[in-house]
C-alpha cells in the first residue's frame, strides 16, 4: 500500500483545482473509477514531452494518421505510435479505424476530467510559438495519399 501522506499539500492543490474546474460536487473516483491521483499524473506525464504536445497541437486542427504526425513532426514511425499510445491510454486521443487507416483525433474528454480541463486550455496556448506556427504550416501541406502513394 503506498504513503498518500509524502505530499500533504498536493492533495489540497488537487481538491482546489477539481473544485474551480468542476465544481464541488465532483467525485472523479466515482464517476470515472481508479485512482484519482494516478489519474492525474498520468495526464500530466503526458504533457511532458514536447512531440506529444506538438502532437496534439496538430490534431487540434485536423484528424490525422501516424504518417502523416510522421511528417509533420520528423520523427520515426514507432515512436509516433509509442507517443499516440500513451495519449490514448490518458484519454487525450482517440483512435478511429476507417478502411486501411487508423485515424487518430482529440478526445472529446469524457474518459477523464484532467484530459478535458487540458485539452480545453491547450487551445489557447501556444498559438504564437514560432515552432507551432511552422508545424501548423507544414502539416497543411501533408497529403496522407503523397506520404503512402496509395488511393484513397
Amino acid at each position: 500500500m503506498r504513503n498518500r501522506s509524502l505530499r500533504p499539500g498536493l492533495s489540497q492543490a488537487l481538491k482546489k483545482f477539481l473544485d474551480n474546474s468542476f465544481g464541488n460536487d465532483y467525485i472523479p473516483s466515482q464517476k470515472y473509477g481508479g485512482d484519482v491521483m494516478e489519474e492525474f499524473i498520468k495526464v500530466m506525464k503526458a504533457f511532458s514531452d514536447p512531440n506529444r504536445v506538438k502532437l496534439l497541437k496538430l490534431l487540434q486542427k485536423r484528424e490525422m494518421c501516424v504518417c502523416e504526425i510522421q511528417a509533420a513532426l520528423g520523427i520515426a514511425q514507432p515512436t509516433v505510435s509509442k507517443h499516440l499510445k500513451i495519449l490514448e491510454g490518458t484519454g487525450l486521443v482517440v483512435r478511429k479505424k476507417k478502411g486501411l487507416w487508423a485515424n487518430y483525433s482529440l478526445s472529446d474528454g469524457s474518459s477523464s476530467p484532467y484530459a478535458a480541463s487540458l485539452l480545453g486550455n491547450l487551445r489557447h496556448w501556444l498559438e504564437d510559438d514560432p515552432e507551432i506556427r511552422d508545424l501548423f504550416t507544414r502539416s497543411g501541406s501533408i497529403s496522407r495519399e503523397e506520404l503512402c502513394s496509395i488511393r484513397v
